[in-house]
């Protein structure tokens, strides 16, 4: 496993890469202030496709976590999430979201019983800091909906990210279709609510039409596979620190297709964030006297865990 780690580390990465090029996605191809059917058909077709293609159900008490994980981490984060990307000026929403490994610190005391280290920390507010720099500008009064909005995304994916690391997988149970579960489950309590606030669907252009197939199938389905095949396989520091990829991406996607400049300070904030998210991936020896996390897992999760679970905290993103 340790041989496979940074394999593991790069394909899980291209999971918060992949999700930087929604903003342009949205902003260059989308209808606008759609921001609940767009999180429709990001979640509910790539969950459906990748159930068909996994061909496996929940059975059990696995109906309920699939329910409550799809919740957390598609259902109410992606409305959320571009609910606040509406409502608050330049990066604030990214730079709130890039909290997301002090979230996930915390709750890992609750949930995995592991205990926060400095660096755990340092490196979760270096990251942050690192973000805001790139894509913090100068604004007004900030809108209290959005902060909101941008505080219960980042909360809600955050639970999410250590309750699936809590619960693992079934016996059997690949993490395909475990995305597949949670897509749909989040793409069904999704729907009522687009409709109810939005209405019917707009009518599409093939711009639009492209680019809601590149946000299901490659910025949804393989995405979210990748995410949580690596939520799996590392640590929840690990993957979460992953995330300020996500705001880089965008940052860098800005700057080559869509011509905006990047000034030093921001350049100096891409550094920043990107070697906290190196640092993440490091591992670290275990406090002693650390209280060992209270995790059912499978089989095929005691042995991943057993290989990689070897950092004091489990710490999102996205």
């Amino acid at each position: 496993m340790a041989a496979n780690r940074p394999a593991l580390i790069a394909l899980t990465a291209l999971a918060p890469i992949s999700w930087g090029s929604t903003y342009a996605v949205t902003t260059e191809f989308l209808p606008a202030d759609r921001p609940l059917f767009t999180a429709l058909t990001r979640a509910l077709p790539a969950g459906l496709l990748l159930l068909a293609l996994a061909r496996v159900l929940p059975r059990g008490v696995w109906w309920g976590k699939a329910l409550v994980l799809g919740a957390l981490n598609i259902g109410a984060f992606f409305p959320l999430l571009f609910l606040s990307a509406y409502r608050l000026p330049g990066g604030m929403a990214a730079v709130v979201g890039s909290i997301g490994p002090l979230f996930v610190a915390g709750l890992s005391v609750l949930l995995l019983g592991d205990r926060p280290t400095l660096r755990t920390l340092l490196t979760g507010v270096a990251a942050a800091l690192g973000v805001s720099l790139v894509v913090l500008k100068a604004a007004g009064a900030l809108d209290l909906v959005g902060v909101l909005a941008a505080l219960a995304s980042t909360a809600s994916m955050s639970t999410g990210t250590v309750l699936t690391k809590r619960w693992g997988r079934p016996d059997g149970v690949g993490p395909l279709a475990l995305t597949a579960w949670q897509l749909t489950a989040g793409g069904l309590l999704i729907a009522p609510v687009a409709l109810l606030v939005e209405g019917a669907p707009p009518a599409l252009d093939a711009r639009a039409v492209g680019g809601y197939l590149y946000l299901a199938l490659a910025n949804t389905a393989v995405a979210y596979w990748l995410w949580f095949r690596g939520i799996g396989r590392l640590t929840a520091t690990q993957v979460t620190f992953l995330g300020p990829l996500s705001p880089l991406t965008a940052a860098v996607i800005g700057w080559a297709a869509l011509g905006q400049a990047l000034t030093p300070v921001q350049l100096a904030g891409m550094t920043l964030a990107f070697g906290a998210t190196v640092f993440g991936q490091l591992k670290s020896r275990t406090t002693k006297g650390a209280a060992p996390s209270a995790v059912s897992f499978s089989s095929t999760e005691r042995n991943a865990r057993k290989d990689s679970i070897d950092v004091t905290v489990p710490v999102l993103r996205r």
